[in-house]
C-alpha cells in the first residue's frame, strides 16, 4: 500500500475520533454517529490494506 493512501486512511480514521469527540462533549447524536461511521471506515480501509499486503508475500 503505497505511503499517500495509508496516510489518508489513518487521517480518516482520525477525523472520525475528532467527530466522535466533539459530539460527546457537545451532546449531538448527529455529529456523534458521523463520527463512529468515519472513524469505522477509515479502520476498514486499513485492515483491508493489511490483508492485501500480507496476501502479496
Amino acid at each position: 500500500m503505497s505511503i499517500g493512501k495509508t496516510i489518508a486512511n489513518k487521517a480518516e480514521a482520525a477525523k472520525g475520533t475528532l467527530k466522535k469527540l466533539i459530539g460527546q462533549s457537545t451532546g449531538s447524536t448527529r455529529l456523534r454517529n458521523e463520527g463512529r461511521v468515519d472513524q469505522f471506515k477509515g479502520n476498514t480501509k486499513q485492515a483491508g490494506a493489511k490483508i492485501r499486503d500480507a496476501f502479496k508475500r
